[in-house]
């Protein structure tokens, strides 16, 4: 029986099948934007041929499908979500135009405000009002919702979101509310404040709520499409969707909260870097996903993932809980032009259609792949294993357009544009590091994605890192990886207060309330569950939160008020190398998150063959000139062998460029781990 996990990216779809002792099959197909799940069906077809199956005999054999899907991310960059009304407390309609008085550049008088996901017109004042403490000084008026909701109906809207005032201390009226759309516009979607994220801070609660009611319709739709189409196709198994935050939920749950899948795709890479810091035993690591579109960097310490829930989508705050990912606009396809005679790469990609020159589709424009090409660090014959064949002059001809516009040579042109989008990656490694007081040289780089290899150590030598790891499906390592991740349901609830005016059991008390509501939602589920419990806090004169896990830390005893701040000023300072003892210390929101253990995938260790000196072939590699280098086919390395650079290292969709004074040793799984410490 096999586990297959499936992420769609802006370029390609990738597909990796594990069976029941870790080994696993791999497949690489284009994607198609117009209806991803064409894309991942003719996916599924290619990693059926690998298997020597066909698609009906795979899904048979398949129990259990994990989905990465950027649907609800490029609704929100590409503005294609849906038409969306929003009804809030009277006189506060316009919080979500506000931005808490800030703006992304505030010294620009110039700049134009962003257009709100739902225009004035759409936003419609209810008349009632909660106060913080959960008790109603307004009643909600019936005659000023029924006006809203005729007001609504002539709009003709696809969703409707509902926020009002201090709703996640009491949601009688939103509740209510909801009832009322669901009897009078059955088929609208609903997106309640008090059930996509009920705690404090009005602005974020707006927008998030709105976020939901944007992806919603569109999330659920293509849902419900290709649960439709696998289920013809003969699946009849589990669909799990990834979400932010790192763990999977069933369909139905994913199309009812579909702002938690705003950053599907990369949350699966993040997982499958917390299990390979296990496997590599190296607590301190920074994951390094790059595609065709862009470079997802994550920091994991003491082998965790941070959790944010302050992400920026386009214009879209969504302040639900998600991995800390940061994210540039360099990849593949990303696109070099010339302003100003000074080299530009990114963040415009080329995409899937028409892609790289290279790729024959009728791009024109040079891209970071079409520079590859030139300085011959990919083989146009064994693209994609060779079902798909680059095509030189093409590359040469699109990066000679930038040669002619600096003056220089093709080669030199190639070489300027490898070298800045490294430089760009370095960058945003370092907004991950170094801007939150971590030295980057005591990690490890795990590089992945189909683009990663050929980029990384040159990205680890800008940032004094000795230690790069490539697993054996690299290309493939984010659909992996979701096959890593568990079940995971996450509660809210706010308690604003003054930690010294808080007592151990009111916190107790509030957790294990939490606790039962959200292991409600795993009823049935007959696996190990686990329950992780966190507190965001801040000084009091702060304005914004960082969470603070406190499993381990007896509420019962007198001492867990004392052990719960002291847990805060270690976690300040281990995020901004700084903490306040002196300084009160707030509590604003308890957090529980419950668990499901899904079983766990094993990655395969390999046989240790004979002894013998490894084979290779040779190609001719531009590195600062024209050299020949040895090529490995990473499929042949045994594990314990050494391979000193230069060198390159090809599988049938990746390829890894070992630099001079590098060394590469096989792991016992196939992974290459490189030591540029010699260099």
């Amino acid at each position: 029986m096999y586990r297959i996990g499936i992420d769609i990216g802006g370029t390609f779809t990738d597909l990796a099948a594990v069976d029941e002792h870790g080994r696993v099959v791999i497949a690489k197909t284009s994607s198609t934007p117009a209806d991803p799940s064409e894309g991942l069906l003719e996916g599924l077809n290619v990693l059926a041929g690998e298997l020597g199956l066909d698609r009906a005999a795979l899904l048979a054999r398949t129990e259990r499908i994990v989905h990465g899907t950027t649907v609800a991310t490029n609704a929100l960059l590409e503005s294609k979500g849906a038409t969306v009304a929003l009804l809030t407390t009277e006189g506060h309609r316009d919080v979500i135009e506000m931005r808490e008085g800030l703006k992304d550049d505030r010294y620009n008088v110039r700049m134009a405000p962003p257009v709100p996901l739902v225009p004035r017109a759409r936003r419609i004042g209810v008349r009632e009002r909660m106060r913080a403490d959960g008790t109603a000084s307004t009643p909600l008026d019936a005659t000023s919702l029924a006006t809203a909701l005729a007001d609504v109906e002539k709009m003709g809207v696809d969703a409707v979101a509902v926020c009002y005032l201090h709703s996640y201390r009491n949601d009688e009226h939103e509740a209510a509310t909801g009832r009322a759309l669901a009897e009078q516009l059955p088929g609208v979607y609903v997106s309640l404040s008090s059930a996509v994220l009920p705690q404090i801070k009005e602005y974020e609660r707006v927008w998030t709520t709105v976020v939901n009611a944007y992806v919603g319709p569109v999330v659920s739709s293509y849902l419900s499409r290709l649960s439709g189409k696998l289920l013809d196709a003969g699946y009849a198994g589990d669909v799990l969707i990834m979400h932010s935050h790192g763990g999977v939920a069933p369909v139905e749950q994913s199309s009812r909260l579909a702002a938690g899948a705003v950053l599907s795709g990369p949350a699966g890479g993040v997982a499958a870097g917390v299990y390979a810091s296990r496997l590599l035993r190296e607590p301190n690591v920074i994951t390094f996903d790059v595609g065709g579109t862009s470079t997802d960097i994550s920091l994991l310490q003491n082998g965790e993932a941070h959790l944010t829930s302050d992400k920026k989508v386009g214009i879209a705050k969504v302040s639900l809980p998600s991995l800390d990912i940061h994210t540039l606009g360099a990849g593949g396809g990303s696109i070099a032009r010339v302003a100003g005679n000074i080299l530009h790469v990114g963040p415009e990609s080329a995409g899937a259609v028409p892609g790289p020159a290279c790729y024959g589709r009728g791009g024109e424009l040079p891209t970071v792949t079409d520079a590859n090409v030139v300085l011959g660090l990919l083989d146009p014959d064994r693209f994609l294993g060779g079902r798909m064949a680059l095509d030189v002059d093409a590359a040469r001809a699109a990066v000679g357009r930038i040669a002619t516009k600096l003056g220089t040579s093709v080669v030199d042109a190639a070489q300027g544009i490898w070298k800045i989008v490294n430089t760009t990656m370095a960058e945003g490694t370092r907004i991950v590091s170094v801007r939150r007081g971590v030295d980057p040289r005591r990690f490890a780089l795990v590089a992945f994605g189909g683009a990663a290899g050929v980029h990384a150590t040159a990205v680890a030598r800008l940032l004094g890192i000795n230690r790069v790891v490539v697993p054996n499906v690299a290309s493939v390592l984010s659909a992996w990886g979701m096959l890593a991740s568990d079940l995971r349901f996450e509660l809210v609830r706010s308690h604003l207060d003054a930690a010294a005016r808080m007592s151990a059991a009111g916190i107790r008390d509030v957790l294990a309330s939490m606790e039962c509501e959200a292991r409600e939602r795993l009823a049935g589920f007959s696996g190990e569950v686990v329950v992780r419990r966190s507190l965001d806090m801040r000084y009091g004169e702060q304005i914004s939160e960082i969470n603070v896990p406190i499993d381990g830390i007896e509420l019962d005893g007198p001492t867990a008020i004392d052990d719960i701040v002291a847990r805060f000023h270690k976690r300040h300072e281990e995020l901004y190398s700084y903490n306040a003892p002196g300084q009160e210390v707030a509590v604003v929101n308890a957090r529980v998150a419950v668990i499901g253990r899904l079983p766990e995938v094993r990655a395969e260790a390999l046989r240790v063959p004979a002894a013998g000196p490894l084979r290779s072939t040779s190609r001719r590699v531009y590195l600062d000139r024209w050299v020949d280098v040895p090529v490995y086919q990473l499929d042949d390395l045994p594990p314990g062998g050494r391979i000193p650079g230069p060198a390159l290292v090809e599988s049938p969709t990746t390829t890894v460029l070992v630099r001079e004074h590098e060394h590469t040793s096989i792991t016992p799984h196939g992974w290459l781990d490189i030591d540029l410490a010699a260099m």
